[in-house]
């Protein structure tokens, strides 16, 4: 009989953040995928600030392994880099909210 034991030295990201453009007014979504769920310490930032779930930020976790963060109704000044941290793993990628031109 073998038991195997995971610990969350042992996790790893799966699958991580990538770059994402939208307009303004857009959502902008991000996923991170772990190898282990329930991870504590799990945390989002935008270019340094930590984000928490409100009705602009939506912050979720399928299987304790998918973790995603939506921000609604971007602005320019969202631009920036979104950064997903579960204990000592990291992820970052660029958010890039273009404006749109009118054109008259």
């Amino acid at each position: 009989l073998l038991l195997l034991c995971y610990t969350e030295e042992a996790a790893v990201i799966v699958s991580g953040l990538k770059n994402t453009d939208v307009f303004v007014g857009e959502s902008a979504t991000f996923t991170c995928e772990l190898s282990y769920p329930g991870m504590k310490n799990v945390q989002w930032w935008l270019d340094g600030s930590p984000l928490h779930n409100n009705f602009v930020t939506e912050i979720s976790e399928q299987d304790g392994r998918i973790h995603t963060l939506t921000l609604n109704d971007v602005a320019c000044h969202d631009s920036g880099t979104v950064t997903f941290r579960a204990g000592s793993l990291i992820s970052s990628a660029k958010l890039l909210v273009k404006g749109i031109l009118l054109l008259e």
